[in-house]
């Protein structure tokens, strides 16, 4: 047992207990190098022990599938110290308190907050499920999840986590907690994949909603609002999704299910009866207003004047910005003011390009303006519009999980998931007659066939997907190469996709009647365009030449996928 003042490895000094159980001890110690507290986990080994060697074995596994991620809202894991006697684990000193303290000392917690926990644990999970091979973690429960002073959360404790591989039939071995711990994670009835962890994540927001601890009696999920009738039927809907028992009635994602967290109240019983009894009021509105309008009719029209003139002064003052926070700024501003105008928002997308990168907090930042409005905005007809250049954002500059190497194609795998949802209302909401309308479409298809298609792979379900999907690569190709009017980025992403299709899926192609000459005209299609292509931005050149460098990959896929 380490004792305080005792120095490991000459680095890390000791410096008190401050947890144990079972067979681990965790203190606090200082880094003598860097002057920076870390958490130090001490697991004693003895060989005599068959379930000594089993946690010891778990530890170490869990530790090096910590070290290979990166994200804010998952702890790090900096040292792997093997002596004789022990193991040490060096990691992340997180201050603050587990979500099961916090339910012990103060009950159910409010919906806005769960909602906010929610979505970080959402975004997390879609981090560890999008890695390559996507990482399951299968433990998902308050005990897990710490909450830093700041407000944000950390994932903790990944010794059941495990990387999916797609021939397993099922799991090698039933872990997980009985009560958060999805069905298929006991019995032998399937290998565990991204579902898992949506039925874990609902029944940890059960217990934080209701304060209902699923692993004691009466040991049923019971609809939300049976234990408090104030908690929106949305949620109520949303965790009721989540924890179906059946995996394929389940969100199919954490990206599916955070879209769904971030429009809760849009699918809530209390949303649609508010439009009834807007509708309901409408006739009385216009019986007031016809009465008022020679006593109000002037003033109306003096206050929507003031209205316009400050909505486009917002817009000039953004135009004209001399960096792009100041023009964020101003076009968010002019959207409260008149929010069922497409203009500002638009203004806003052009301004988070600028950069080449649409970020986690940009996201957040448009979000809180579309989905107030949403509704509204669909009853006026132009939603359809701006949820096509939200979609288009998302697809070509997203950066969630973005980084080099296969992160790179990772990236675009979760841009693509995420902007599905934006092209479905584009063509739902849109007219057929819209010139968007058919590439709206074309986005949507090619999305959601990268969003199943794994599954599917999984379950040999996918027999009949790749022809259709060749058609939408070939056809959005058609649509973009040589054409001037689209920006680099458009162009070169949609080059890099069907270069990684071709690579990827050559020989299924083949096998739906995809010749070889289709295939090679639309390769040497995007390897001329490519070529002839001239960037104006160091990212911009940063892509074009990962994607040369996958020319004769691609060739190479063709060839051999007719040999």
């Amino acid at each position: 047992m380490a004792a305080a003042g005792q120095v490991i490895e000459g680095k890390y000094e000791i410096l008190k207990l401050v947890g144990q159980g079972g067979m681990s001890k965790v203190y606090l110690a200082m880094d003598r190098r860097l002057n920076k507290q870390w958490a130090v986990k001490e697991i004693r080994k003895n060989g005599r022990d068959s379930n000594n060697e089993l946690v010891v074995h778990s530890a170490v596994a869990e530790a090096n599938l910590i070290k290979a991620l990166d994200h804010s809202a998952i702890v790090r894991i900096v040292d792997i110290i093997d002596t004789d006697r022990d193991i040490f684990i060096v990691e992340d000193y997180i201050e603050g308190e587990t979500l099961s303290s916090i339910l012990e000392k103060h009950g159910a917690q409010s919906q806005e907050r769960v909602i906010d926990w929610a979505v970080q644990l959402c975004e997390a999970l879609e981090y560890l499920h999008t890695r390559t091979p996507p990482v399951i973690y299968r433990d998902m429960k308050p005990a897990n999840v710490m909450l830093k002073p700041d407000g944000n959360i950390k994932v903790i404790d990944f010794g059941i986590a495990r990387e999916y591989k797609k021939h397993n039939v099922e799991d090698t071995v039933s872990l997980g907690t009985r009560g958060y711990a999805a069905p298929e994670q006991f019995g032998g009835i399937g290998q565990t994949d991204a579902r898992t962890d949506v039925y874990g994540l609902g029944v940890t927001l059960y217990h934080l909603v209701t304060g209902q601890n699923p692993s004691e009696p009466p040991y049923e999920l019971k609809p939300i609002r049976e234990w408090n009738p104030q908690l929106s039927s949305g949620l109520e809907t949303i965790i009721q999704k989540c924890t179906m028992l059946n995996p394929e009635d389940r969100y199919q994602s954490c990206a599916e299910l955070l879209y769904a967290l971030r429009h809760y109240d849009l699918v809530s019983a209390e949303h649609r009866a508010a439009l009834k009894r807007k509708r309901n009021l409408f006739l009385t509105v216009v019986g007031v207003a016809a009465a008022g309008y020679l006593t109000g009719g002037i003033g109306l029209s003096m206050r929507n004047q003031a209205n316009r003139e400050d909505y486009q002064q917002n817009i000039s003052r953004a135009v004209n910005a001399s960096n792009v926070e100041d023009r964020i700024r101003y076009y968010a501003a002019a959207v409260d003011i008149r929010p069922l105008e497409n203009e500002a928002y638009l203004g806003m997308i052009e301004a988070f390009k600028e950069d080449a990168a649409f970020t986690v907090s940009e996201e957040e930042e448009l979000r809180k303006k579309v989905d107030v409005y949403r509704e509204q905005m669909i009853q006026g007809g132009k939603y359809a519009d701006l949820a096509y250049e939200i979609g288009r954002l998302y697809w070509h500059y997203y950066d969630y999980g973005r980084g080099g190497g296969t992160d790179a194609d990772q990236n675009q795998i979760t841009r693509m998931k995420c902007a599905v949802p934006w092209f479905a209302d584009a063509v739902t909401y849109g007219s057929e007659e819209a010139e968007y309308y058919n590439r709206a479409r074309i986005y949507r298809d090619i999305g959601q066939f990268n969003k199943d298609i794994t599954l599917n792979i999984v379950e040999a379900s996918d027999k009949g997907m790749y022809a259709p999907y060749w058609e939408n690569i070939r056809e959005l190709v058609e649509l973009t190469a040589g054409r001037e009017e689209e920006n680099e980025m458009t162009r070169l992403e949609v080059y890099r996709l069907a270069l990684y299709s071709i690579e990827q899926y050559a020989r299924k192609f083949r096998s739906e009647g995809v010749s070889q000459e289709e295939q090679a005209e639309v390769y040497e299609t995007v390897k001329g365009a490519v070529e002839e292509m001239d960037t104006t931005s160091d990212t911009t050149e940063y892509i074009k030449s990962s994607i040369s460098a996958r020319f004769q990959a691609a060739e190479n896929a063709i060839v051999n996928a007719f040999r």
